[in-house]
């Protein structure tokens, strides 16, 4: 069974060392969302992890246009996540190898495997299971805390802006194109359309991380992110739509503004998503000012680090001990 890790090889320093930020430039978090706010990166992350690294294995797995891959492969590659490596030189051919720093991104695809499997319909039963290989068991990952070892739901977590901090300087500086190839939506390769919704766009993923940080108001959500008001009632109304929010209050045609709109139980449950997407960044994105969110596991009052751990042995998970399990494979519902 495929592991969801790549093997080492000698990286470029891009890929293993963090990238420093120029002062009052976009920050860490703003980074990660023009990178990973993208669908089509996401996919081909995903297929990497599980071990593709040439052109045309991208291609026929993703149902992807040439000039699509092309430039999401060359942001990658900008970015320190892939390595170009070429393997033969007439005619020239080369594979993406995932660097360190494409690696150390397993737990947010292991973040998203979960969230669907526990809150979108049906997919507990069509989804591969992973595999923790030290205990034999299928599992969940569960969040935690480095110091505490305790859970870590967004509940107990205070979060402030810190010295590169700020909305503005974390909303990424240019929009990001949606996945529109309807073959795409049909491929067994792909991620998760309710996923995609939340994440694979730069004002959603900025949206729901407004939201975790308490924002309700339409107004405030405008204001906050900077985004086009009709934007931001789109994204309020598709987040309604898959219930990660509920608007309270007055809604309905030319009200969308005088509601209030709440985390649902499934809107809290994709922080997890977005806490080892943060942790990532702040890890691979260094202003010199500071990181841009200081956060605080308030049980053990330590600085919040994040891990994932089996559910099943409580051990931290490694992507190199997870194993994808066919659905033929499964040894019945856990």
């Amino acid at each position: 069974m495929p592991s969801i890790s790549e093997p080492v090889v000698d990286e470029v320093d891009l890929g293993t060392a963090p990238t420093r930020l120029e002062p009052g430039t976009t920050n860490a978090i703003g980074r990660m969302l023009g990178l990973l706010g993208d669908e089509w990166t996401l996919l081909i992350l995903q297929r990497a992890l599980r071990g593709t690294t040439r052109y045309g294995q991208f291609l026929d797995e993703l149902a992807i246009s040439n000039a699509v891959l092309t430039s999401r492969l060359a942001t990658m590659e900008r970015e320190g996540v892939l390595r170009r490596v070429v393997y033969q030189d007439r005619p020239v051919r080369a594979e993406y190898v995932l660097t360190p720093r494409g690696r150390g991104l397993w737990p947010v695809t292991i973040a998203i495997w979960d969230w669907e499997r526990q809150w979108v319909p049906g997919h507990a039963q069509t989804l591969p299971a992973m595999r923790h290989a030290l205990c034999g068991q299928d599992f969940a990952p569960d969040l935690t805390c480095r110091v505490c070892r305790g859970a870590v739901p967004s509940s107990t977590v205070h979060a402030e802006w810190g010295p590169s901090g700020s909305w503005e300087r974390s909303v990424p500086d240019s929009a990001t194109r949606r996945r529109s190839d309807a073959r795409a939506d049909r491929s067994s390769a792909g991620l998760f359309p309710e996923t995609m919704s939340i994440f694979g766009n730069r004002w959603s993923s900025a949206l729901i991380g407004a939201s975790l940080r308490g924002l309700t108001r339409f107004g405030d959500f405008v204001d906050a992110l900077g985004a086009p008001p009709a934007l931001v009632a789109d994204r309020l109304r598709a987040f309604c739509d898959i219930g990660v929010l509920e608007a309270r209050g007055r809604r309905g045609p030319g009200r969308v503004g005088r509601a209030e709109y709440h985390l649902t139980a499934k809107g809290h449950a994709f922080y997890p998503v977005v806490a080892v997407a943060i942790d990532w960044a702040q890890h691979w994105y260094a202003a010199e000012e500071g990181p841009a969110l200081v956060q605080q596991h308030v049980p053990c009052e330590a600085p919040l680090g994040v891990a994932l751990a089996c559910d099943q042995c409580s051990a931290d998970l490694h992507g190199s001990d997870i194993e994808i399990v066919p659905r033929s494979a499964r040894r019945g519902a856990r």
